[in-house]
Parts: structure tokens; sequence; C-alpha cells
């Protein structure tokens, strides 16, 4: 119960950085829309996420936790402390060398880009947004140390502050400044506080654990921790960079593909991320520990059976989602951003991206549920390996949307790319579970989702047709959306219970469970 309390703080603090996200985006939307400077500055971002994902809460921090909580529990907190120092030196080194090589990058691809094209615009922006890489890499392994000590709010609640500076530069310094240029040059700005901002949040926090922000920049070759931390990380860097780098690679080629495009995607995924961010990360942080207890007892009967449940719950949760949004996309899209700089034609992009992604939220959700699996059987190249393959034949179909697709539909095949790339990864790694002996039962699996898939399609109908009257009767958006959204989440539970009837007990019963 206490781990499940800690997960319902998580998740709490989740919702709220995922809402202040959200409003970030609206208000990026009213300034810039889906120009070719959002776009620019959407793809000049996701530089320094590549390396926060890298080094900081991805393949770092999760090697660094284990032995940062044995080392405290075993040798005692000064030799934390010292080894806390010597990975934060460590990373200070590594990180100021590459945001170095980055910053002289960018450079010379301005130099040789064609002056005022795309990539003109976008490096001064990279330039920018470097050192961010390294204030987040900083402020996660902070955020560790953290919830080694059972401290959960603090790190939950830091990303906020991102949203936050983000959101006072466009609302408090925007307004002032005339050209677009000014304003996303000030946008940068303020993301680079807001990565000091995120360090020095945390900084009281980690003070009353015990420990101090300090940088030992000797000794790393004498650590046999510091080489356990890098040798641990290894299989789950290059998966992450794998994954970080495909997304990145898409951005690229939605730019190429479209000037607009990159900005209507990121659009589209903040609203995707919203369901996908607090279910499906909800059940892989309560899945990990799950299977690793049942892979260490080795009860394959068990694990099999948790797989198989959390699947079918996923099911019933995520596909009226998915299909809500199907018929809903253009409406949603234009409640939410719709104003200033977003015209309709931006709404028209953003609702064929929120389309394309919707079915991927029961794709990336399994996904997050078979992972676990093997990260509980001390497996990680598995999965390595199977994204590899996936990441390229995402590739080849980006590139051929991007080819051979007409510019308003481009960024649509890469996102339908991305979906399909995630159920294929999906279903391989069952695969390699079946033929390794763990066999969930994929024929009731498949059942249970086309008839949850059929429930939510009726509900899609009912739902379309219940906005379409309201619209034609003079309601606006804001009141149409949510009584269609209710209406057809009352007339879904109905037809649950027809179709899924078995499904839907499971889930309501592990409700109170979860909540107690």
């Amino acid at each position: 119960m206490s781990i499940l309390r800690k997960v319902g703080v998580v998740s709490a603090m989740t919702a709220v950085s995922r809402v202040f996200g959200l409003v970030r985006e609206i208000v990026m939307a009213h300034f810039f829309g889906t120009s070719a400077i959002q776009s620019a500055f959407v793809i000049a971002f996701r530089i320094p996420n590549l390396f926060r994902r890298l080094f900081g809460e991805g393949a770092l921090g999760a090697a660094f936790i284990p032995v940062f909580a044995e080392i405290e529990r075993t040798e005692g907190r000064d030799r934390a402390q010292l080894f806390l120092s010597r990975i934060l030196g460590l990373l200070v080194c590594v990180l100021a060398l590459l945001v170095g090589l980055g910053i002289a990058a960018t450079y010379a691809v301005q130099f040789a880009a064609e002056p005022g094209g795309r990539w003109d615009v976008a490096m001064p922006l990279t330039r920018i947004m470097l050192p961010y890489a390294l204030f987040i890499c900083l402020a996660a392994i902070l955020s560790a140390v953290l919830n080694v000590r059972d401290r959960f709010a603090v790190p939950s609640l830091t990303p906020v502050i991102l949203n936050l500076c983000w959101i006072g530069a466009l609302v408090a310094v925007c307004p002032f400044l005339h050209t677009a240029t000014a304003q996303i040059n000030v946008v940068c700005w303020g993301i680079l506080l807001a990565g000091l901002a995120q360090i020095a949040f945390q900084l009281p926090a980690l003070r009353a654990v015990g420990y101090r922000l300090r940088f030992t920049f000797t000794g790393w070759r004498a650590s046999p921790y510091v080489r356990q931390v890098l040798l641990q990380m290894g299989p789950a860097s290059l998966g992450i960079a794998l994954a970080q780098i495909n997304i990145c690679v898409d951005g690229w080629l939605a730019y190429y593909g479209a000037p607009w495009a990159p900005s209507a995607l990121e659009y589209a995924d903040r609203i995707i991320y919203l369901p996908l961010g607090l279910f499906g990360t909800a059940f892989a942080t309560v899945l990990l520990p799950t299977f690793s207890r049942q892979a260490a007892a080795a009860d394959r009967t068990a694990l099999i059976a948790t797989l198989e449940r959390s699947l079918r719950n996923l099911f019933v949760l995520m596909a009226p989602m998915a299909i809500g949004l199907i018929a809903l996309a253009t409406p949603i899209v234009a409640l939410l951003y719709q104003r200033g700089a977003f015209d309709a034609t931006s709404t028209l992009w953003t609702a064929r991206a929120v389309t394309a992604y919707a079915l991927g939220l029961i794709a990336f959700s399994s996904a997050k549920t078979v992972i676990p699996v093997f990260y509980a059987h001390k497996d990680l190249k598995t999965p390595v390996k199977v994204a590899a393959w996936c990441i390229l034949g995402n590739f080849l179909l980006n590139l051929a949307s991007v080819l051979l697709l007409p510019e308003g539909w481009r960024h649509v095949g890469i996102a339908l790319s991305t979906v399909l790339n995630s159920f294929a990864n999906t279903a391989i790694l069952l695969a390699i579970l079946w033929r390794r002996g763990l066999r969930p039962n994929l024929g009731a699996l498949i059942w249970s989702a086309a008839r949850a898939l059929l429930a939510a399609a009726l509900m899609g109908l009912a739902v379309w047709w219940i906005h379409t009257w309201l619209t034609a009767h003079g309601l606006p958006l804001l009141l149409t959306i949510p009584l269609a959204i209710t209406l057809g989440g009352a007339l879904y539970l109905l037809l649950a219970r027809l179709l899924t009837p078995a499904e839907l007990r499971e889930l309501l019963a592990d409700l109170p469970l979860r909540r107690r």
C-alpha cells in the first residue's frame, strides 16, 4: 500500500505537469500557430531533450538509482555523497564538452545552409537552448537522489517549473515584442533560465535529506561504483538513443516535407500525451516492480496472468479515448488552439495528425506494458534490438511519406508510421516472449481488444453525431465537446457491459484497490 500511495503522488504531480504543458502549447499556438519559426523551435528543442533522455532521467538515472541506494545502505551517507559528487562532476565534464561541440556544429550547419532558409532559422535557437541540456540533466540526477530517499512530490513537480517559466516568457514579455523572431528568442532564453530554476527548486529538499550539490572532478577511474553505473547504462543508453534519434529524424523529415509540419505534429502529440502520460506511464510504473518480484520467484503463471490482465485493462481504457479523439479531433483542436496565429488551416493540419496518432494510444500503452517483462528478467538488450529494426522500418515509411504524399498529408504519414512502428514493436516482443515459454493467450487478448474497439467505435459514431447535432443548434464548442464526451462515456460503459463484461468487471475491481 505504501508503494501505491507513492505512485498516487507521482501520478497527481504528473497530472499537474501535463495540464500546465497543455496550457503552454495553447499559448504557443496563440503566438506562433504552425508557422515556420515555430517548427524551427520544435526542431531546436528536441536536441537538448535528446541529452535529457540519455544523461538525465533516462539511462543514467536508471543506472544511478540502484547503485546510489546500495552505497547509502551499506557504506553510509558520506560515501553516497562522494559518489554523487563524482557522478555530477563527470556529468558536467561530458555534457559541457558535448554542448560545446553542438554549438560549434550549429555554426557549421548555418554556414552551409541557404541564407534565410529553414536551417538558418533553427540553428540560432539551438545554440541558445543547448546549455539547457546540462541544467536539466543535473536536475534529473537530483530528482533521482530524492526518489531514493522517498521524496517524490518535489521531483514530480519540478517539470512544472519549466512550464511556468515558459508560460511566463510568453505572457509577460512576448506581447511587447513586435517580431516573431524576437518572441521565439525570448522563449528560448526562458527555457534556459528554467533549467537553472529546476535545480534551485530541488536544493532545499536535497539539503533536508542530508545531501549537497557538489562536484568532484577526480577519482572517476578509481571508483568501482562509477564504472558500474557506466557499464549498466550502456544497453539502456543505446535503446534510448535510438528512440530519441528517431524522434529527431522524424522532425527533420517533417521539416523537410513542409515548414509547418513539425509544429502540427508537436501540437497533436501534446494532446495525445495527456492520457498516455497518465495511464500508460502509470501502468509501466506499477508493473515493473510487480513483474520483477514474479520473475525473481520464477512464478511464470502469475507473471503471465498479470500481463494478460494489464493488457485487457488497457484495451478497455484506451479504446474509447482513441476512438473519441478520432471522432472529435477537429473540434478539440479548435477549442484548445484556434486563436491568434493558429488559424483554421492550422487546425486542419493538427487535427489530421491527432487522428493519425489516436490509435497509437493502444500501441504505445501496450508497449509500455510488455517491455517491463524483459526488464524484470534483466534483459535490456532484446527490447533495444527489436526497437532498432522497427526504427529502421519507421524511417523508411517516413521517407516514403515525405517523398510520395501531397504536402498536406506528409505529416500524417509520419504520424501513422510511428503508430505502426509501435504496434510492430509490441507484436515482435510478444512473439519473443511466446518463444521463451511466457505464453499469454494471444487469441483471447485479440478477441478482447476487438470487442473493446467495437464498443468504442459505436460510441465514436454517437459522439460525432451528438457533437454535430449540438453544433447545428448553435451551441459553442465549450459546451458541445464536454456534453458529447460525457454522453459518449456513459454509452461506452453500457456497451462495454454488453460486449466486454468480464474485462469491465476486472477493471472496476482493480480501481478500489488502487484507491485504498
